[in-house]
Parts: structure tokens; C-alpha cells; sequence
């Protein structure tokens, strides 16, 4: 009988999970559906001379949905690994998405401009140079790191945005293994998500990038907050 409790258990608390990364990504899909159907177009496109036509409406589009709706995936994920921590409330997507939207939104301005600045470098050199390429591929992977610590901040901790940033871009340089965990866990969940079970990216893999960062990111919050007591 203990046996047979246990299994039940087991999958009681699997399935609470599933249904919680499901329903949180559905949301998160749902609040950017507008770029989805965007870049759908873009993948579908028939003639190269519209595809400003495209990519204008999707960049204005990118701090004002993308980047909210992002950041309040991440709220949830904050909750999810700080579970059992007293101060942590059972609170819905939509509240998340509401009170950082405008943080996140300013957060989303710069951020998109330096993506921009990066897509463009990376185009025009494409035919130009090899070694540039390759540059910039690389201060592309930094960047997604960067950006991806700048959701972490932005959820965990009470500051202006001048001061997110700057702190997200200090804890992306300072530890390497959190940088090697968010680069490869999210390109590995990416990789399978665009190249094997594109199905998932609207159920599982925003939450569980979400889910998988802000645990490194917390941990690494864990270590040096006790650095700092034992100083």
C-alpha cells in the first residue's frame, strides 16, 4: 500500500508540474502571439524585398510584448524554485505581467536596440568578412546570456533599471558556470524545440528555459549572498 501511495504521489507531483509549465508557457505564447505570426510570415516569405515590411512591425513589437511577457514567465519560474521560501505568494501570470510590464518594457528598449545593432552587424558582414562573422556570433551568444540574466534581475530583485542591467551584466561576467549553464541549457532546449519537437515551444520550452536559468541564476544568488555574510 505505501508502495502504491508512494507511486501515486510520484505522479500527482509530475503531472502539478506539467500542468504548471504548460499553462504558464500557453499564456506566455498567447501574450506573444502577434510576433509569432510575424516570424511565421517571415519563414513563408515569398519575395526578400518585403521582408522590412516584416521585421519593422516585429522589432517595435519586441519591448512592449516580448519582453513584458517574458519577464513574467520569469516571475513564475522565481516562484516555482523558491517553493518552499515563506515569502513567496501563489500569484497568477497576468499580476506578474502587470507590474513589471513597464520595467520590463524599458528594459526591452535597450535590449532590442543592442539585438538590432548585432542582427545588423552580422547581416552586413555575412558576405563580407568570415572572421567578423564568427565575432559576432559569439557577442551574440553573450548577449543571450546577458539578456537572459536581465529577466533574472529584473524578477528577483527591487531595483531601477539602470541599476537590473548593470547588475545583470556584472553576474553574467563574474561566473563562468552560470554563463556555460543559462548558454547550454537554453541552446540545448532551443535546439530540440526548433530541430526535433517544434510542437513543444508553445507547451514546455519557455518555462522550462525559464525554470532551468532562474535555478542557476538563483544558486549562484544563494552562494554569494553567503559570501557576503561570512565576510
Amino acid at each position: 500500500m505505501k508502495q502504491s501511495s508512494g507511486i501515486r504521489g510520484g505522479l500527482y507531483a509530475v503531472s502539478e508540474w506539467i500542468s504548471k509549465f504548460s499553462l504558464t508557457n500557453l499564456q506566455w505564447a498567447l501574450f506573444n502571439l502577434p510576433i509569432a505570426l510575424l516570424l511565421l510570415s517571415l519563414l513563408n516569405i515569398g519575395n526578400t524585398q518585403d521582408v522590412w515590411y516584416l521585421v519593422s512591425p516585429l522589432v517595435l513589437l519586441l519591448p512592449f510584448l516580448f519582453f513584458p511577457a517574458t519577464t513574467a514567465l520569469f516571475a513564475q519560474a522565481r516562484d516555482w524554485v523558491r517553493k518552499d521560501q515563506k515569502d513567496t505568494a501563489d500569484r497568477s501570470y497576468v499580476s506578474y505581467y502587470k507590474e513589471n510590464y513597464k520595467n520590463s518594457m524599458k528594459a526591452g528598449i535597450v535590449l532590442t536596440v543592442l539585438w538590432v545593432i548585432l542582427a545588423a552587424d552580422l547581416y552586413y558582414f555575412s558576405t563580407n568578412s568570415r572572421l567578423f562573422v564568427n565575432l559576432f556570433l559569439i557577442l551574440g551568444i553573450l548577449l543571450f546570456v546577458y539578456t537572459i540574466n536581465t529577466f533574472s534581475t529584473l524578477v528577483h530583485f527591487d531595483m531601477n533599471v539602470r541599476a537590473v542591467m548593470k547588475k545583470a551584466f556584472m553576474l553574467t561576467f563574474v561566473s563562468p558556470i552560470l554563463f556555460l549553464t543559462v548558454a547550454m541549457t537554453s541552446g540545448f532546449i532551443l535546439a530540440v524545440s526548433l530541430y526535433i519537437f517544434p510542437l513543444i515551444i508553445p507547451i514546455f520550452t519557455g518555462s522550462l528555459i525559464a525554470f532551468l536559468t532562474f535555478s542557476a541564476y538563483y544558486r549562484l544568488y544563494i552562494k554569494l549572498s553567503g559570501m557576503e555574510n561570512n565576510g
